[in-house]
């Protein structure tokens, strides 16, 4: 950074009453802690399906299962339904 960038940065952070600059410390703390669980979360998920792995499941369509599971029920149904038709054209 150069020094004009600097005394930018500078002037800028100074005009930030203290109150702000406290709150947008705190933002910045959380998202901080909220990235690390995300990233502990994504370790124990990996575990969990290594796990499943290990037991004999296939571990892509298990994904595919807790995706579907994420969509509505008529949703879903009616996807699978226009998916079915579509293999049905292109398979015929």
């Amino acid at each position: 950074m150069d020094d004009a960038s600097q005394s930018a940065v500078s002037d800028t952070s100074h005009s930030m009453g203290g109150a702000a600059r406290d709150q947008l410390k705190a933002f910045v703390a959380r998202i901080e802690r909220l990235e690390e669980d995300k990233q502990q979360v994504m370790t124990d998920m990996k575990e969990v399906y290594a796990e499943a792995k290990a037991m004999g499941y296939d571990t892509k369509i298990l994904r595919r299962v807790i995706a579907l599971r994420k969509i509505d029920r008529n949703e879903r149904q009616e996807t699978e339904a226009l998916l079915e038709l579509y293999m049905g054209a292109v398979e015929g």
